[in-house]
């Protein structure tokens, strides 16, 4: 027992990570008088493939933080693609993409990229890419890494992530509250930077409660949300109250899923089936706008009626968990 306990106790430790260690300011890397030195050794090979390929070199530089070699690179978009691994691409995430930089009218972002046969692979920036084919781009702006290991790492990795609703909704709460505080106009005036009314109530309950399950409310909050034609600094008080009330509902609603559990009920969407019990907007067939304030009061007052006691497993197993974004985080 005694030599069990010691293997336990050597596992848990050889497991531990140490705590990382705050940075010193000013620390590390390079100045960026020494990012932009000659100091840089230029890839000649990958500068003369570049080349080759019908881009042309921008700048070599070294990079802030390691003092690696970077190709900055202009190249011809149809010998841009994703790796061939690539995550699958999001339609509506390229539209809206595409209507940003349409409305700003330039390419900002170079996406990182790898030549490989004479074509580079991108693991970061396929959205980006099909955008600009979208537009009629002809070449696009690219970090060009000569170091094929590290690159491979990169792909590998695939460091491009969509937005989870977490951070798409405190993404767009804080755009709202920075606006609020130095642009003047109406909420409705800034849609296309918000993309979707929702997440603003949305990221306004998560700042609040950070493990708000905002997944179980979505589909309702969407039926009952739209911009508001409101100065900016008025729509963000009415989107505060809107958010108190959700987070009001989402008491009851966790009272009724810590209810569910005692009764041995136990699933991961506990929220999600509860919520959809007591969401009257599900069983409207039309798209018809229904207001906020009553849709969530109709919503509480079923929550404080409802009877733990008629709920049992099949009910959950039907319902529990379709088409849920996320589970119960509670």
């Amino acid at each position: 027992m005694a030599a069990k306990k010691a293997a336990t106790k050597a596992r848990g430790t050889a497991v531990r990570k140490p705590r990382r260690k705050k940075a010193e300011p000013r620390s590390r890397g390079l100045s960026a008088a020494e990012v932009a030195s000659e100091a840089a050794t230029p890839p000649t090979e990958l500068i003369q493939g570049i080349q080759q390929d019908g881009g042309e070199v921008l700048s070599v530089y070294r990079d802030p933080l390691g003092a690696h070699t970077v190709v900055f690179a202009a190249l011809p978009i149809d010998k841009v693609e994703p790796t061939p691994y690539q995550r699958d691409l999001s339609e509506p995430h390229v539209k809206r993409l595409v209507g940003a930089m349409e409305r700003l009218d330039r390419f900002l972002d170079p996406v990182i990229a790898v030549r490989k046969d004479g074509r580079y692979w991108t693991p970061n920036g396929n959205h980006r890419l099909h955008a600009s084919k979208m537009l009629g781009a002809k070449a696009m702006v690219a970090l060009v890494l000569p170091e094929e290991d590290v690159a491979y790492q990169i792909l590998a990795l695939n460091t491009e992530k969509a937005h989870n609703l977490k951070e798409r909704s405190l993404e767009v709460i804080r755009m709202h509250r920075g606006l609020t505080g130095s642009r003047a106009g109406k909420e409705t005036d800034f849609s296309h930077l918000f993309e979707e009314p929702a997440f603003i109530t949305l990221g306004a309950a998560y700042e609040k409660r950070p493990r708000f399950s905002a997944g179980a409310y979505h589909p309702f909050v969407k039926r009952v949300e739209s911009f508001l034609d409101l100065p900016l600094s008025e729509a963000l008080r009415v989107r505060e109250e809107r958010s108190d009330a959700l987070l009001t509902l989402d008491d009851e609603v966790i009272r009724i899923v810590t209810a569910l559990k005692e009764r041995g009920l136990q699933n991961p969407y506990l929220k999600n089936f509860v919520v959809a019990r007591i969401n009257f907007l599900r069983f409207k067939k039309d798209d018809s706008p229904a207001e906020f304030n009553p849709s969530v009061a109709k919503m509480l007052a079923s929550a404080r009626k409802f009877n733990v006691d008629k709920v049992n497993k099949d009910d959950i197993s039907r319902m529990g968990g379709a088409g849920a974004s996320e589970p119960d985080e509670e």
